[in-house]
């Protein structure tokens, strides 16, 4: 007869001296976080990941699952299971791996906004953009500033501001 105290009575799959109850709850809503944050990526960013075939599938299902909140509640459960048996070490580093490349690019991207937003603003500007970037061609840039500030004052679709962006993005994010 089991004792009824003993609190791991039928859970044989993580038995483990010195862990509490509360202790195996905490990593298995960790692991269940994980697969919400696999979920929750491209299928561009989860080809970087080392993921094995069974995980891989388990993630595509749950992409057909997104509008059926129930189960994909569900799934993403039975996600957080398949990972007790893995080594989530290579896996948690691929993914701060693409979690830093998705941060360094939102940092680059505001760089070109507020270069963007500078060279409309401030003529001064100009002459510090050329001087950083010196490839850059002078006259058309010019002429996209003139353009957005024309659109801006007379309310007009932001076509010369998105070009000035386009323009002058390469050029940051060659850096």
């Amino acid at each position: 007869m089991a004792d009824i105290t003993d609190f791991t009575h039928g859970d044989d799959w993580d038995r483990e001296e010195g862990k509490s109850k509360t202790q195996i709850k905490k990593e298995m809503q960790a692991l269940q976080e994980l697969g919400e944050e696999l979920v929750a990526l491209s299928a561009a960013n989860r080809a970087k990941l080392p993921l094995d075939a069974e995980l891989l599938d388990a993630l595509q299902l749950a992409d057909k699952l997104v509008r059926k909140h129930e189960a994909l509640r569900r799934h993403i459960q039975f996600i957080g299971r398949l990972m007790r048996t893995r080594d989530l070490e290579p896996l948690q580093r691929a993914l701060a791996v693409v979690r830093n490349t998705n941060q360094a690019a939102t940092r680059k991207f505001h760089l070109v906004e507020d270069w963007r937003d500078k060279l409309i603003a401030s003529n001064d500007a100009l002459t510090e953009f050329v001087a950083e970037y010196p490839e850059v061609d002078v006259q058309q840039l010019r002429t996209l500033i003139r353009n957005a500030k024309k659109e801006q004052e007379k309310n007009q679709p932001p076509k010369a501001f998105r070009e000035l962006f386009q323009l002058i993005k390469p050029f940051i994010l060659e850096e």
